[in-house]
């Protein structure tokens, strides 16, 4: 592959992050969620600005890892994983923050864990780094699950 190649792909399939999420940021959370009970280990609202930019930079490099090493058609099933996990992410904010369906949210985000565990999993066949870089991914999106239900119970 040439090397020019490569760095296009880089680019697209961190492209291809952040558009997922942009597309999950476009609804707020506005006064809704600031009026909803939440734990006391709830982060303050500036700690997901910076936790997601950081996530979604280590999930484009891991998918591209991944393409650049195999090709999409070699690793259709681990990358299709990947694309299944970017569209569970999606609609997880559109769910709690769009529709404020918090019980579904909850739903849509246990299958999404379970999603990128199967990633992780799927990924370590091809390449090693690619697989660890979506750890923090799992266990923040791990962390988020106990805050989604936890709001879920506690409204």
């Amino acid at each position: 592959m040439k090397k020019s190649k490569k760095y296009t792909g880089l680019a697209g399939w961190l492209m291809l992050s952040f558009t997922a999420g942009a597309a999950g940021i476009i609804v707020e959370p506005g006064n809704w969620y600031q009026a909803l009970i939440k734990p006391t280990w709830t982060p303050p609202d500036w700690v997901f600005p910076v936790v997601w930019p950081v996530l979604y930079i280590c999930m484009g490099i891991s998918a591209w890892l991944v393409w650049k090493d195999t090709g999409f058609d070699k690793s259709r099933d681990a990358l299709t994983l990947f694309l299944v996990q970017l569209m569970l992410n999606v609609l997880w904010s559109w769910l709690f923050f769009g529709l404020h369906q918090v019980g579904t949210a909850l739903a849509d985000i246990i299958l999404l864990w379970i999603i990128i565990l199967f990633t992780i999993l799927a990924f370590s066949f091809y390449n090693r780094l690619a697989a660890w870089l979506l750890v923090p991914y799992l266990l923040w999106v791990g962390f988020a699950t106990a805050l989604n239900f936890s709001i879920w119970n506690l409204n």
